[in-house]
């Protein structure tokens, strides 16, 4: 889901609704959820991708900010 950021994959899910989550697995201490809901149109809302974006750039500002304090 290179739209919400690298590295950002979405998983499908479909019962009788559509659900969907973004995360992240590349870094080593573990797999981030930056987003989960459930889709009741075609295309994703707008809201939906902007949140997504928003809680990446806070992880990566976050590990980034924990990585400088380590050295």
């Amino acid at each position: 889901m290179p739209t919400v950021g690298p590295s950002v994959q979405e998983i499908r899910i479909h019962t009788g609704l559509e659900h969907r989550v973004f995360y992240v697995a590349k870094f080593t201490e573990g797999v981030y959820v930056l987003h989960a809901f459930e889709k009741r149109t075609r295309k994703t809302s707008k809201r939906d991708m902007e949140l997504a974006r928003d809680r990446f750039r806070v992880l990566v500002m976050r590990r980034r900010t924990e990585s400088s304090k380590k050295r």
